[in-house]
């Protein structure tokens, strides 16, 4: 048996974090995002921006019907945090989500993809706090939202 590509640990980016716990090639898929598959109006319902005290979530967009809620019956996948200037992509394959590795990763690495996050309605003063970004990057655009989409097709 192989060495496990990533271990958990506290991230300076927030809360726990995956880092490679060994070289990790360009092109590799590293995990799939799973989780208990939900509606849009379920996952509004479950985590409403406004009423949260602290946010945070797990849900990631898999198309108009489909919310992936990795609160729920999720595996590592969503401790990957956000940056700016990510090592990993979300790779959208039928109507699953991966993982895949951007360019080679080093041992120790903290694994990142840009979680490009939409929003339907016009943005919100509110959103840029809720949705901070503080990965430092030099190309931080200061929010995890975006208006391109939340994972590439295949």
């Amino acid at each position: 048996m192989r060495d496990p590509l990533y271990k958990l640990a506290t991230s300076p980016l927030h809360g726990l974090g995956a880092f490679a716990a060994r070289k990790i090639r360009k092109g590799t898929s590293i995990i799939e995002y799973v989780g208990e598959r939900i509606d849009e109006d379920e996952a509004n319902e479950r985590y409403d921006d406004e009423s949260m005290t602290h946010h945070h979530t797990f849900l990631f967009g898999v198309d108009d019907d489909v919310i992936i809620d990795a609160g729920v019956d999720g595996n590592d996948a969503r401790f990957i945090n956000h940056s700016c200037d990510p090592n990993c992509e979300a790779v959208l394959d039928d109507d699953r989500v991966f993982i895949v590795a951007l360019r080679t990763i080093q041992p120790g690495e903290e694994l990142t993809y840009d979680y490009a996050l939409e929003k339907d309605d016009t943005p919100e003063e509110l959103w840029y706090t809720l949705y901070a970004c503080r990965c430092g990057a030099a190309n931080c655009r200061g929010t995890i939202l975006d208006t391109v989409s939340e994972a590439v097709e295949r």
